[in-house]
């Protein structure tokens, strides 16, 4: 699906269950990372950084800074679509949310702050209802 009105009205925020963190593995070190289940991975030239279940961080004793919340946008939105990524995160700029995104194949998944989850939650329904017909 790439209409971004129909994404709009079609996205169903979900926020996902449990606490998520990102940590860096680098390239010299890949054996530690294959210790880990990753929600996502990224590969720089800097490293390997990893989205993480809390618990499976702090296990390892890997360090990091902020703690997320994952949510989900259920739409299967085609990696052609354009401006979903975008309007998302506009309104969550406007509500002052940082988020990171990560685009599966199926659907995109964004990291928030863990405290702010719900309010990014209550931000994207709205949207998603101003564009209901």
């Amino acid at each position: 699906m790439t209409d971004l009105h129909v994404l709009l009205t079609a996205m169903k925020p979900v926020l996902q269950d449990g606490t998520f963190v990102l940590v860096t593995v680098p390239t010299r070190n890949f054996a530690l990372a294959a210790e880990t289940e990753p929600v996502a991975a990224v590969l720089e030239a800097e490293g390997l950084t990893l989205v993480l279940p809390q618990a499976q961080a702090d296990a390892l004793r890997f360090g990091y800074a902020t703690v997320f919340r994952q949510l989900t946008l259920t739409v299967h939105s085609s990696l052609d679509a354009v401006g979903l990524t975008a309007a998302v995160a506009t309104r969550l700029a406007a509500h002052g949310i940082p988020a990171n995104v990560v685009a599966g194949y199926h659907h995109d998944h964004l990291f928030v702050p863990h405290d702010r989850a719900e309010e990014a939650l209550a931000a994207l329904q709205a949207l998603s209802r101003e564009h209901e017909p």
